[in-house]
């Protein structure tokens, strides 16, 4: 976050760049997710006028980046249980609406930030990613050499992650989604038409009950991408229920739920905080 106000013109060399791009420039510090959250939020403008992330700048114009007002804090680490404490790792739970990752600029509350709190004395590091809406199961490791080995276990298919979703529309038979994905710059997650060959990318999903135009699915991956399940599952036309970027959500919950890891090092399982009856009323009702 940033207390003052900060500003830059334009440079001859960046002319027609995108906005969150050109903005490196002022904020060096804030990575690319950081500054599309920052524009997103308002808190940047061009001459005065706010603009989009994919806006083309001009030489000669004023980027001003406003102050983040903090907002009081939502959770804290009695919010985030640890599941399980194995050696040199340790799983803990998730709650929608929690970031996993610290995102500069006031791009919101993490689990990342509240680690040193729930883990004290230890320096924990996170291992995988949840979507913010999304529940369930994060691994954190507490040595470099562990977080290393976890990513050696990852490369070589031996992790193993399921998830229960529930879709819209009736899933009856299992299918494996083996479309590739562009996640490259982008806030959408493109699926492709070519096939990947790489299994650790593809979602194996398996209907468990369907009722009222909504289908319960077990998911599972390997070290998968980011919004692989979602993007996935909406390119076969039947997008998670709550999803607000591939779906008809409106951004206030999300029916993903990470319930089990296992790898060489842990296994490990944990129940939704949702029941599909209540999904259902979702898209009944909805």
């Amino acid at each position: 976050m940033h207390d003052a106000i900060k500003s830059m013109v334009v440079p001859s060399h960046a002319d027609g760049w995108r906005l969150d791009r050109v903005l490196e420039g002022l904020l060096p510090d804030a990575g690319l997710r950081g500054r599309r959250r920052l524009v997103e939020s308002g808190a940047v403008a061009v001459n005065g006028r706010v603009r989009t992330c994919s806006y083309r700048v001009r030489a000669g114009q004023t980027l001003t980046v406003s102050p983040i007002v903090r907002e009081t804090a939502l959770f804290g680490p009695d919010d985030v249980p640890v599941v399980l404490e194995a050696g040199e790792y340790a799983v803990v739970s998730k709650p929608a609406g929690l970031h996993t990752a610290s995102i500069a600029h006031g791009g919101g509350e993490s689990l990342e930030a509240l680690l040193p709190a729930i883990f004290p004395g230890k320096a924990p590091v996170l291992l995988s990613r949840l979507d913010r809406l999304t529940t369930g199961l994060v691994p954190v490791a507490f040595t470099a050499a562990a977080a290393e080995a976890y990513g050696h276990m990852e490369e070589e298919g031996e992790v193993s992650k399921t998830y229960l979703a529930v879709a819209h529309g009736e899933v009856l038979d299992c299918f494996m989604a083996d479309n590739a994905l562009d996640t490259a710059d982008r806030r959408k997650t493109r699926v492709l038409a070519r096939r990947v060959i790489d299994s650790l990318r593809m979602t194996d999903v398996e209907p468990l009950e369907t009722q009222s135009g909504a289908t319960l699915l077990r998911c599972r991956i390997g070290k998968g991408a980011r919004h692989q399940i979602r993007a996935h599952l909406a390119y076969s036309g039947h997008p998670l229920v709550g999803d607000p970027l591939y779906g008809y959500g409106d951004g206030d919950k999300l029916f993903l739920h990470c319930d089990s890891i296992d790898c060489p090092a842990f296994t490990v399982s944990l129940d939704a905080p949702w029941t599909f009856a209540e999904a259902v009323l979702e898209v009944v009702t909805g």
